[in-house]
């Protein structure tokens, strides 16, 4: 009985843990995000700039923002954003997307990635929080 009381509380431990290092992570995820924040916005409000708005990405199509003037090569790409394809696209998104117009140089460390993906996650199509 105490060694399954043990393991409870070990169990218990770990999902506050695990809790606590996500939290972080979007904390982390929004530092990220100031790299992003010259050419887009996030949240209620948001407009398209340099680059398109950026609420509810992940399930979105390429080339599907309103009133955003995308190259041809993003709106062919034929792609759906989800974690694999934007850690992907991060890293280097002329390679990604031959032709886009986004320039920027990427963002190489996967941790990084994760938290920026955490960050971008929390806003829904709306720009409101989920």
């Amino acid at each position: 009985m105490r060694l399954t009381a043990s393991a409870t509380l070990l169990a218990l431990a770990a999902v506050f843990v695990t809790t606590s290092a996500q939290a972080q992570d979007v904390s982390a995820g929004e530092r990220s995000w100031n790299k992003c924040r010259a050419c887009h916005q996030l949240g209620e409000g948001a407009k398209n700039l340099v680059g398109p708005q950026l609420n509810g990405l992940f399930g979105r199509h390429t080339g599907e923002v309103e009133g955003y003037s995308y190259s041809a090569a993003n709106k062919g790409a034929g792609i759906t954003w989800d974690e694999a394809v934007f850690a992907e696209y991060i890293k280097d998104p002329k390679a990604k997307i031959p032709g886009t117009k986004m320039i920027f140089a990427g963002i190489k460390n996967e941790k990084e990635i994760a938290d920026l993906t955490a960050y971008l996650k929390q806003f829904g199509k709306d720009g409101k929080k989920l």
